[in-house]
């Protein structure tokens, strides 16, 4: 029987980052001894709560970095999602065990039994704006309310998305809810009604994994794994403007800033980007412990020279070197160094017992 490693030390901590500089603040947030999934801050911004792959919740100290109490156990299975109510006093947390829990925030006590009456795991939780009701996404496909004092489910499952649903939020005057899907789409849904409010937001080529309204409430953005992210009218539906592109892989998470002028987002390619929510332009490098990152792709030219994305000479590649760099290959110079090296990507090039499949197309 195989053994599964443990994931990348990476893959288990949490960072501070500067928003306006961009650079780390103090050491990475060590505890976790699996992934971390989500994460949210305090209402009054001085903890930092946690879910992981590990089944526990952690709260951390915001200034010092320092875990807060002990880990907050009671999932067993992996924690999807996080939230902290309006006033600070709770946490909740959607999991893989398909329930959701309350958590006393200052005791780290749950609160009540667990919420149970999705069909398959959590994929999201939010409160509402007044903290009276939680709102969960599932695998199921399907959008639940709750009353978050009671723990009783509130009216019927919102049901519509033919995929399952992977973020969802609530507008800043609690009127409406929206979703995002691995159907493509996202949804508007009506609080009260549990109905949608016009048909679905189509432009995503790829499953729609985090969705956010603006702090006025008059634009909705998404994040999806075709690596872009897109701006919505709340009330018509229309896209807003062209998509965002700069990320190389997934678009995992995205939010607005408190005073709606930027939007921040992560992705698997371990950058974050922060965007002019107005001019939908990137406004400075992207956030990154990774030393080397894309700053472009490219192949040499028909002199040999390989040029950066204004069009610079970095190095010149030797002709009896030019073969191997076909179409697959991927030339990746960072944006950080003044040292500029090169790495390529052998996906996809003959190597090991086939490596003579590289002379097939070459004619004697």
């Amino acid at each position: 029987m195989g053994s599964t490693s443990p994931p990348d030390l990476r893959t288990r901590t949490i960072r501070i980052w500067d928003a306006r500089t961009g650079t780390a603040v103090s050491k990475p947030l060590v505890g976790h001894i699996d992934w971390v999934w989500s994460i949210a801050y305090s209402p009054d911004g001085q903890h930092i709560v946690s879910g992981s792959r590990d089944n526990t919740i952690r709260i951390w100290d915001v200034e010092t970095g320092a875990a807060v109490g002990k880990p907050l156990e009671g999932h067993t299975a992996s924690v999807r999602s996080i939230a902290y109510s309006p006033d600070g006093h709770h946490i909740i947390s959607g999991s893989r065990d398909n329930t959701i829990r309350i958590w006393d925030a200052e005791t780290g006590v749950a609160v009540g039994e667990p919420l149970e009456g999705h069909t398959w795991h959590m994929r999201s939780v939010a409160y509402s704006p007044d903290g009276q009701h939680i709102i969960s996404g599932s695998h199921d496909k399907t959008i639940r309310i709750w009353d978050a004092e009671t723990g009783a489910a509130v009216g019927k499952p919102f049901e519509g998305h033919t995929w399952p649903v992977r973020s969802v939020a609530c507008s800043p005057d609690g009127r409406y809810i929206i979703s995002g899907s691995e159907d493509k789409t996202i949804r508007i849904w009506d609080a009260e009604t549990s109905t949608t409010v016009g048909g679905p937001l189509r432009g995503h080529t790829g499953s729609v994994v985090s969705v956010a309204y603006s702090p006025n409430g008059q634009h909705i953005i998404s994040g999806a794994i075709d690596g872009t992210i897109r701006i919505w009218n709340a009330e018509t539906g229309a896209a807003v403007g062209k998509p965002l592109e700069g990320h190389n892989g997934p678009v995992w998470s995205v939010a607005y800033s408190p005073d709606g002028q930027r939007i921040v987002s992560g992705s698997d390619d371990r950058t974050i980007r922060v965007w002019d929510a107005s001019r939908h332009a990137s406004i400075q490098y992207p956030f990154s412990s990774n030393p080397v990152q894309p700053l472009a792709y490219a192949l040499p030219d028909m002199n040999g020279w390989v040029h950066d994305l204004e069009d610079h000479l970095l190095y010149w590649v030797p002709p009896d070197c030019r073969i191997g760099l076909h179409s697959h290959a991927l030339l990746t110079i960072p944006s950080t160094s003044r040292v500029r090296s090169v790495s390529l990507d052998f996906h996809d090039f003959p190597y090991g017992t086939s490596w003579t499949q590289i002379f097939n197309s070459i004619q004697p």
